[in-house]
């Protein structure tokens, strides 16, 4: 449960995050942001959530490729 909350916090960090304007950043602050999206996935990964993402993702991509037979 302690995933899940954490997951949520950093959700909600890189919502606000890159609702900033772009000129605003910096580099430091960009790769910041990278760093924190990365952390999230880890955390998303092994969840229920995580797989669904990813059989969703793995979907468009057969979709994608079959399209283009």
């Amino acid at each position: 449960m302690l995933t899940i909350n954490v997951t949520v916090l950093l959700a909600v960090i890189v919502v606000l995050r890159l609702r900033r304007r772009t000129e605003a950043r910096s580099r430091s602050d960009e790769k910041l942001t990278v760093i924190i999206v990365l952390a999230l996935g880890v955390l998303i990964a092994p969840t229920p959530v995580g797989r669904g993402i990813l059989d969703l993702i793995g979907q468009l991509a057969n979709g994608v490729s079959q399209s283009g037979r």
